[in-house]
């Protein structure tokens, strides 16, 4: 979701071992995306981006592509493929147009929800047509008052015998028009509990509304909503888990989702630094091309330095979230150093290009504006130092 949503790490059941993906079956999906980007999105985002237009064809691409199954078991139809892989698809994506892997982030994030918490006919039941883009996930955790500090939720859900009597509102919803099911985040006498509220998508549903789409500087294209629950009844069998533990279950769900925003911002970052190496190459001042001043020279120096950073960062952080291994530390990490990797990159291509980087004419306007999302979404980065510090201190404590 575009708002913080995130406290800090608490623990949770350990996310089950993925067998690492072959590497040349990875490489060839990676590469088939950047195909896809180049050949089917490039030429198009920026259409789509300026008139903030959901691109529907490019998603049913997607869905043909089995890119909304990539991490979902084969059992369940998936792919069954590893995090790196993901992380390699979602930079992919980011390059040609940072909304995109917005479609996927939340839907992810669902998915893994239910694999690691949902019981074996919750898995059945909606894992099947989450792998084929049938049916959109959305993660719904903020609320108007509560971004960050996510123990002040109030949306509240009352048990009144098989189901569950659910009241508030959730700011920040990412597609949560689009979506067929939401991971919603509500208060249960037992504490925070998880649910997956089934709707069929549009404005209204059986005591849901949908509100307005929020206008943003970037990331557009893709609905970002408030979603108004009053009386809408779920069944007590879609509550995730046990009761009181929603808020461990989703938080650790949200290093997936912050492993996702540090490979955008790769992938925004690497798109930044793409076109300054390239404009510095056929620019020409005083007679040669900027490339040759030494100014200009320092500057992609150092972004070339910062995006391969950034770059392990991200596969080390996937790496160990796929291994089943905690990553609190290394996801904030990778979120915070890549997220901010963009923001540089994005700011250093425009001064490199000067004026005509300024204008809609070229893609580097739309880096910067898209780029501080990642600095906001999935914990704020003042948060994720939080985050970091705290796991680096409950790490010294278990090593004495």
């Amino acid at each position: 979701s575009v708002a913080p949503g995130a406290g800090v790490w608490l623990p949770s059941a350990p996310m089950s071992v993925v067998p690492p993906t072959d590497p040349e079956v990875r490489d060839a999906i990676v590469d088939t995306v950047r195909r896809f980007v180049a050949n089917e999105v490039v030429p198009v985002a920026a259409e789509h981006e300026r008139d903030d237009r959901f691109p529907a064809a490019i998603v049913d691409r997607m869905r043909d592509l089995g890119l909304f199954g990539l991490t979902i078991p084969e059992e369940h139809g998936g792919l069954g493929l590893d995090l790196l892989t993901y992380v390699g698809v979602v930079e992919e994506l980011a390059y040609g147009w940072m909304s995109l892997a917005g479609v996927v982030n939340t839907h992810t994030m669902v998915a893994t929800l239910i694999v690691r918490h949902g019981t074996d006919e919750q898995r059945a039941r909606w894992l099947p047509s989450m792998a084929t883009g049938e049916r959109r996930g959305a993660l719904s955790l903020s609320e108007p008052d509560a971004g960050s500090d996510t123990r002040n939720l109030r949306c509240r859900a009352r048990r009144d015998g098989d189901v569950y009597v659910v009241d508030g509102t959730k700011a920040w919803v990412t597609n949560g028009e689009r979506a067929g099911l939401v991971a919603l985040a509500a208060r249960t006498d037992e504490g925070i509990s998880a649910f997956v509220v089934e709707k069929e998508p549009g404005p209204a549903f059986e005591g849901i509304t949908v509100g307005a789409h929020v206008g943003k500087l970037g990331y557009r294209g893709i609905e970002t909503v408030e979603m108004h629950y009053a009386e809408h009844r779920v069944p007590a069998a879609n509550l995730i888990g046990e009761p009181g533990r929603g808020l461990a279950q989703i938080l650790g769900v949200l290093e997936v989702g912050r492993i996702n925003i540090a490979a955008r911002a790769v992938g925004v970052a690497r798109a930044a630094f793409d076109a300054a190496l390239a404009y510095a190459g056929e620019r020409e001042t005083f007679g040669r091309p900027i490339g040759e001043h030494q100014a200009i020279q320092l500057k992609l120096a150092d972004m070339a330095t910062r995006l391969q950073a950034a770059r392990l960062l991200t596969r080390d952080a996937a790496e160990r979230k796929a291994a089943g291994l905690r990553c609190d530390v290394e996801a904030g990490m990778a979120k915070l150093f890549a997220s901010e990797t963009a923001m540089e990159l994005a700011t250093e291509a425009m001064r490199i290009h000067g004026g005509v980087g300024y204008t809609t004419d070229l893609p580097v306007e739309r880096y910067y504006r898209d780029a501080p999302l990642m600095v906001i979404g999935e914990g704020t980065n003042e948060i994720q130092r939080i985050v970091i510090a705290r796991g680096l201190l409950a790490r010294a404590r278990e090593d004495r």
